[in-house]
């Protein structure tokens, strides 16, 4: 039984870290926003993600930053409803080091992406 659950742990926490390809983003935004202490990455359907850096009080450190891999411009989609949250798959908060507490991650986690589940 402990073998199941260490495959399900490692694909989780595989869901919830920036990709290479999103790592110079991440560190581009932490850059610009000294008051940062993660930067938010969600995930869209359409493969255009949103990025901005958050607070240690959970609002934002700077702006939002959309933009698609290895193109010029966001989809057509994305630039008529400017990446609707019904088209989320995946949301989570990339954090610098040294990171927050877990309590304090749990509440700024919770005020800027709300208190639904996410993988």
């Amino acid at each position: 039984m402990s073998k199941k659950k260490k495959p399900s742990k490692k694909v989780k926490n595989t869901a919830l870290v920036a990709e290479k390809n999103e790592e110079a983003m991440v560190e581009g935004i932490l850059e610009g926003s000294p008051e940062g202490i993660g930067v938010v990455i969600v995930r869209l359907e359409c493969g255009c993600k949103k990025m901005a850096a958050v607070a240690k009080d959970g609002e934002p450190a700077s702006k939002l930053i959309m933009y698609r891999d290895q193109a010029e411009s966001i989809c057509e989609l994305c630039k008529k409803d400017n990446g609707d949250y019904m088209r989320v798959t995946e949301a989570f908060i990339h954090w610098t080091k040294p990171e927050p507490s877990d309590a304090v991650k749990a509440k700024i986690k919770t005020k800027v992406l709300g208190s639904q589940a996410t993988n």
